[in-house]
């Protein structure tokens, strides 16, 4: 006698649910895809901190590493400059840099980095300052300091419990704080979940070169900006230090 259809609902049952098990599977996985792919190629807004006395290379190290890739692909990144005030900002060796925008005028951001110098003292018991990191970060995909802009990011609160670093002179005095759960030097940047905090002046190229391979994808695209600025330190006299 022939079976009933009945005998075969289950397998067929099954057999469906396999399927559309199969089906979300695959589709949740495009979608992933698709997410990383636009997450790729979407357009960055960085935010470089001015305040007086920061330091030079602070700055203009990670702008200018971050300007070469975008030179290179014109929807990677867009990059202001941001102060408390519209005036020149007078640098820490003294070399004057006039802000694009005030607090009130800068634009929604992904990524904000708070560069280092003697103002950084200053610059983390200023609460307007620290408002606006501290609100504006909520909102970015990475928050970066280099060198002593550590300062700024524990006392807006966004290092504190983190593990970090910072320009050399400073390690002792950040560990004597108690805020962050490690303080490593000798490395040249730190991730620590959204937070990258690089070492002293310098390695703040170091940091934004990974950033841009972290960012793209594409570690062979951010070697390529390290060759466009003849980034290769071999510097004299090492063997003194």
């Amino acid at each position: 006698m022939a079976p009933s259809p009945s005998a075969f609902s289950t397998d067929v049952d099954t057999g469906s649910r396999e399927e559309n098990a199969t089906k979300q599977e695959l589709g949740a996985a495009s979608r992933f895809e698709e997410k990383r792919r636009r997450s790729r190629t979407k357009q960055r807004q960085i935010g470089i901190l001015l305040f007086d006395g920061v330091e030079e290379l602070d700055v203009v190290g990670p702008f200018e590493v971050f300007g070469w890739a975008a030179s290179q692909r014109k929807d990677l990144f867009a990059i202001a400059t941001v102060a408390e005030q519209g005036d020149p900002i007078r640098c820490s060796k003294g070399l004057r840099l006039i802000p694009d925008h005030t607090l009130e005028s800068c634009p929604s951001l992904d990524i904000i980095l708070v560069p280092g110098g003697a103002g950084t003292r200053a610059a983390a018991q200023n609460q307007t300052l620290l408002d606006f990191v501290a609100d504006r970060a909520r909102q970015c995909e990475y928050v970066v300091s280099v060198c002593t802009g550590l300062r700024v990011l524990l006392a807006a609160g966004l290092a504190v419990g983190k593990r970090v670093t910072t320009y050399h002179g400073a390690v002792d005095e950040i560990r004597k704080t108690g805020l962050a759960a490690a303080v490593l030097d000798d490395v040249r940047y730190v991730r620590d979940g959204n937070l990258i905090t690089s070492a002293g002046v310098s390695a703040g190229i170091d940091m934004a070169l990974w950033l841009v391979g972290e960012i793209t994808g594409d570690p062979p695209f951010a070697r390529q900006v390290q060759r466009g600025i003849e980034y290769f330190p071999a510097p004299p006299y090492a063997a003194d230090v």
